[in-house]
């Protein structure tokens, strides 16, 4: 990876964790957001193609829906989004719900939620891309609890069976899901395993590596007609040290006399 690029991007990282801390002053899931920021950063600054030529165009989906504000802290980033438009998150009334939902707003691929639902649906948008002659990939994004549900498994087996190698699955391993870490439920060491024996190529990268990401990214496909699954590890929380790796900051808003805090943190940390 460029170093200028690796840097601009690290930089863009940082912007994007300020706004997402401004914006936690209400609603959950601030530290599963923080976890995403990096992986999302590189896919829209170093990856993905965002003109408006449908026949190259690339497409996100956030499976892991409830770490929407880094996504619309990234979009707002890279300019497909007015910056303005964050004061505007969990407001009545307003486009910034706290789940996508398709057509709020440019960007908005898909509406997710309930975990399991991102790669059928992304499935089957890679299958029409490639019956249409699409040239533009499918990247989506999961957490890693995501990983138990039955959904992903049905999907992933699909995607093998139709050669979708225009198909990306990025998983947020950050350790951590709703109630519990996630190796005392489906220990995350059989995650790159099970991804191989439904057919797809994998690859762990440091999630907070911009050079890993860029890397494993743009070398996707690993293989043709073989969809991918890259494996990322991550630190829930990313960024402030209160947050990092504790289960209540899934649930927890930032308080409004931490914010300013958390961002001086943010800026020596990184």
């Amino acid at each position: 990876m460029d170093l200028k690029l690796k840097v601009y991007c690290e930089g863009m990282s940082r912007q994007v964790r300020r706004d997402v801390l401004r914006m936690h002053q209400k609603g959950t899931n601030v530290a599963s957001a923080m976890s995403a920021v990096d992986i999302l950063v590189g896919l829209y600054f170093g990856v993905m193609s965002t003109t408006d030529e449908m026949a190259c165009r690339d497409r996100f989906v956030l499976s892991k829906g409830h770490g929407v504000a880094a996504l619309y802290a990234t979009l707002a980033a890279r300019g497909i989004i007015d910056h303005s438009i964050l004061a505007q998150y969990l407001q009545d009334g307003a486009p910034l719900a706290g789940h996508p939902a398709r057509g709020s707003m440019t960007g908005i691929e898909t509406s997710t939620g309930s975990l399991g639902h991102g790669l059928p649906m992304a499935v089957g948008m890679a299958w029409a891309a490639k019956l249409s002659g699409n040239l533009g990939r499918i990247f989506v994004l999961q957490g890693d609890g995501e990983q138990q549900e039955g959904s992903v498994w049905e999907a992933a087996a699909l995607a093998a069976r139709l050669e979708l190698d225009n198909l990306v699955v990025i998983v947020d391993i950050n350790g951590l899901q709703g109630y519990d870490r996630v190796n005392d439920l489906t220990p995350i060491c059989l995650f790159a395993d099970k991804w191989q024996a439904f057919g797809w190529l994998t690859r762990e990268i440091d999630g907070h590596d911009h050079g890993q990401i860029n890397g494993a990214l743009n070398g996707c496909p690993f293989s043709p007609l073989r969809p991918t699954a890259i494996l990322a590890r991550t630190i829930k929380g990313k960024g402030v040290k209160e947050m990092e790796n504790q289960l209540g900051w899934h649930y927890f808003s930032v308080p409004p006399e931490k914010v300013e805090a958390f961002i001086r943190e943010l800026d020596v940390l990184q």
